[in-house]
């Protein structure tokens, strides 16, 4: 086995154990009949809104309204999750369209 190889079998190993753990934690720390602390399920409730208004606030940050195509992709993309969403109410529908939607229109109208 070439040392590129090794290395990329210990990445994955490392990432694949990571991963394992984080998801496990919850468990481990909160076992079921245990009750959550408080704080913990006050995140719950906040933290899903507060990482979809980062990324919508992070995918926006570079559109220039003062320059063609003046943000009309983003903003055409951006009403399409919203509208989806409120009218399906599933979100792999909802991003999945609207990123399908905004390549379409960076690729092949603006």
């Amino acid at each position: 086995m070439n040392p590129e190889a090794g290395n990329a079998a210990l990445i994955v190993a490392v990432v694949a154990l990571t991963t394992a753990g984080i998801r496990a934690a919850p468990f481990v720390l909160f076992p079921p009949g245990k009750k959550t602390p408080e704080p913990i399920l006050s995140l719950g409730r906040v933290l899903p809104s507060a990482v979809i208004g980062m990324l919508v606030v992070y995918c926006l940050k570079d559109v220039s309204p003062l320059r063609y195509p003046y943000g009309l992709p983003e903003l055409i993309a951006l009403l399409a999750v919203a509208g989806l969403h409120l009218w399906k109410k599933n979100t792999l529908l909802s991003i999945g369209a609207g990123t399908a939607l905004y390549m379409l229109l960076v690729q092949l109208i603006f």
